[in-house]
């Protein structure tokens, strides 16, 4: 049995026939260790590195966590995968598919409880929403996130518009000193589709009109209610890709299992001797 081989199956996407096994080495060893260097990079750009109890002082979420982690998790299962292949390691190939089977289970659990849970799910993402809300000139790529998510989505808050009250800056308390006092981000603005030039400031203030009078202005809709019909549209589509994720996902559990069992079959064969391992006749 040649191991060397069974490396370029490993860890997420599988050897295409044809396809060159140094590049594809070479690409799934780097993958996870570039999403890794890249949320580093940011965070040092933010200066989190030299202060990391700034990790914490954020209310919100910071969308770097998300390259940090799925880096670091691609790396483990690269460097179990690849290396367990390549040195027949039975213990590193048992940990890549128990660590795969673990991410796979937990997909399904909270796909489970999503599904069966979904007023209670509602219920929290309006909180996580709210919580950014909270944070959202705290950090860059936060306020980039909500942005995107708000253009996207033409939505304004979790449930509307007043959900920015709860941020310091467009609030509408009398002792709010902000330009920005009861108005929205300019992504919850409707854009005018000849304008060229992004007004920033066209949320200024629009808060204090009407609701009626605020739908020319702005989108009035909450991004969870927005977010819902979203996925309602893209069914289809949502539910094959996290299908297609769990089958790769499966696929690989089977291909390390596999390679466990023919690894143990060829050490069957052998027989340990003082001067090494000779082959049973």
């Amino acid at each position: 049995m040649r191991a060397e081989s069974s490396c370029v199956l490993f860890p997420d996407v599988f050897l295409v026939h044809g396809m060159d096994p140094g590049t594809w080495k070479r690409l799934q060893q780097v993958l996870g260790a570039l999403f890794l260097a890249i949320g580093l990079w940011a965070w040092g750009e933010k200066g989190v590195l030299s202060n990391i109890s700034a990790l914490t002082d954020l209310g919100g979420l910071d969308p770097v966590w998300l390259f940090v982690v799925v880096g670091g998790i691609m790396s483990v299962l690269g460097f179990a995968g690849c290396i367990g292949a390549l040195r027949e390691n039975t213990f590193l190939l048992k940990f890549f598919s128990v660590f795969l089977g673990l991410i796979f289970f937990l997909e399904l659990a909270t796909g489970i409880l999503a599904f069966v849970f979904k007023d209670w799910i509602r219920d929290q993402l309006n909180l996580f929403i709210n919580n950014n809300v909270k944070a959202y000139r705290d950090d860059i790529d936060l306020q980039n996130l909500i942005d995107f998510a708000q253009e996207y989505w033409s939505c304004c808050g979790a449930r509307g518009p007043n959900d920015w009250n709860l941020n310091i800056y467009f609030n509408c308390t009398d002792v709010n000193p902000s330009r920005e006092r009861c108005g929205v981000p300019f992504s919850c603005c409707v854009r005018d589709p000849v304008e060229d030039v992004l007004n920033t400031q066209c949320g200024y203030d629009v808060r204090l009109k009407l609701e009626l009078e605020q739908q020319g202005f702005i989108h009035t809709k909450g991004c969870v209610g927005q977010f819902e019909k979203w996925l309602q549209d893209n069914l289809i589509v949502v539910a094959g890709v996290f299908v297609g994720i769990a089958l790769l996902q499966i696929f690989g559990i089977c291909l390390a299992q596999n390679l466990v069992s023919d690894i143990k079959a060829v050490k069957a064969n052998w027989i340990k001797h003082d001067d090494g391992y000779r082959l049973l006749k």
